[in-house]
């Protein structure tokens, strides 16, 4: 057995050396975002900060926060953090679009939501945060038997009604919140320990701060979405309208200004939809967090009280509807202004290849006449090349003749006629042949 150690370590080293780059870091997220352990009772803070290509990064707030402690700032090499803070522990994630901070304090408590955990927290970096707080909530973790409706003292922690609760991890815990903002900037949570077992109130208060934060999350394309109501409109009235005049010239006058007209308006639908359509795919994965992690809580229905689910459906859904229902509205906007480009742009083909047909035929016309012209100009040529020839070589041969054969100029350039007719033909009819042959 010895001697097979060195051979299963070498193997070992190699498997680590021989590792694909991204091996590392993608079973690192395999653990990533690891619960808090949280023995009841006690208080936790939560925060979720917009990430700003402006200001401080998630690890630099997370700096400023221990320096502002006194703490020395961790080694960010990893997308989350825990730290000890004397009574407090801090975890600190890092997300795709934010930043959380969960402030732990354990022990018992007279008001659940009194300020202990907000003096914990510098007052200089709070000022740092420069308006990027997304979520801030408190929850309160108290342990023993109780009653599952809410006594009118804890009533009051809540501003809101109704106030939603259930019973959840199959009876172990009791959890109530109203979802709203309170007075002092942080929504609250209520939650009661009455049989969890180890471990389980870390999760499920993990859980509980992912309903709240994917939900905001969530939420943020709501005020794009509604600003797009107006755009999509006036855009479906621009190209009903655009529709309407090609159907109304079906003998393609304007047709390339229709075209210039949708091209123009294609481009500004797809701006609109390039400046949206991140957030709204953005927002279907945020509410799809949102349900599994209600899911997750596996609640209880208590009695006259809506369940964080039914509060969930009946107050998010609406919003992530309207949400889906604008990036689809824009999604077909741009595909009818596509097919009726499309239309258009094969009706201007159409035209243009009947206009090429009649200009190729014209052409063909003209070019027709020409030859006819070139033949009648040719053989006019021919006569007067023959009657020029004819008359130099009378000259000529005039003497030669007269001596030799006695005869008449008269004779002798009326035997040269069809001679010289036939070679100067002959001669242009092997020309033309010769350049069309040069030319093909």
């Amino acid at each position: 057995m010895q001697a097979g150690r060195p051979a299963a370590d070498s193997a070992a080293n190699a498997a680590g050396e021989q590792s694909h780059p991204l091996r590392w870091s993608l079973n690192a997220e395999l653990h990533a975002r690891p619960f808090m352990t949280v023995e009841a009772p006690a208080r936790v803070l939560h925060l979720a900060l917009l990430d700003s290509p402006d200001g401080p990064s998630g690890a630099d707030l997370l700096a400023a926060f221990c320096r502002c402690l006194g703490v020395t700032p961790p080694v960010v090499d990893q997308a989350h953090h825990t730290l000890d803070l004397g009574d407090l522990r801090l975890k600190w994630e890092q997300h795709t679009e934010f930043s959380s901070f969960t402030l732990l304090l354990p022990g018992p408590f007279d008001q659940p939501f009194d300020n202990a955990l907000l003096q914990a927290v510098p007052m200089s970096w709070w000022k740092a945060l420069q308006g990027r707080v997304l979520t801030a909530a408190q929850v309160a973790i108290g342990k023993g038997d109780r009653p599952d409706t809410l006594s009118d003292a804890d009533t009051r922690f809540f501003s809101g009604i109704p106030v939603a609760g259930s019973r959840a991890l199959g009876g172990g815990a009791r959890l109530w919140s109203d979802f709203r903002i309170g007075p002092d900037g942080f929504s609250r949570f209520l939650l009661w320990d009455t049989a969890l077992r180890e471990q389980q109130a870390g999760r499920l208060i993990q859980r509980i701060l992912e309903i709240e934060t994917y939900s905001m999350m969530a939420l943020l394309a709501l005020p794009m979405a509604r600003r797009s109501v107006a755009d999509v409109a006036a855009a479906e009235a621009r190209t009903a309208e655009l529709t309407n005049r090609l159907l109304g010239n079906p003998h393609g006058e304007v047709e390339h200004g229709l075209l210039e007209e949708l091209t123009e308006l294609a481009a500004n639908v797809e701006g609109m939809i390039a400046g949206s359509s991140y957030r709204f795919n953005a927002t279907l994965a945020y509410h799809a967090l949102v349900e599994a992690r209600i899911a997750e809580l596996r609640e209880e229905r208590i009695e006259g009280t809506p369940t964080f689910g039914e509060f969930m459906e009946r107050r998010l859904a609406p919003a992530m509807q309207f949400c889906r229902a604008m990036a689809r509205q824009q999604t077909d906007l741009s595909q009818r202004i596509m097919r009726t480009t499309q239309l258009l742009r094969t009706r201007v083909d159409v035209a243009l290849e009947r206009q090429n047909r009649d200009l190729l035929r014209s052409m063909d016309q003209r070019t027709h006449m020409q030859l006819r012209l070139q033949e009648t100009v040719e053989g006019l040529s021919v006569i007067a090349i023959s009657y020029y020839l004819s008359s130099l070589l009378g000259h000529l041969v005039e003497w030669a003749a007269g001596s030799l054969f006695g005869l008449s100029l008269h004779h002798v350039t009326g035997a040269l006629v069809l001679p010289v007719l036939a070679t100067v033909w002959l001669g242009a009819r092997r020309m033309r042949q010769l350049l069309h042959k040069a030319g093909t």
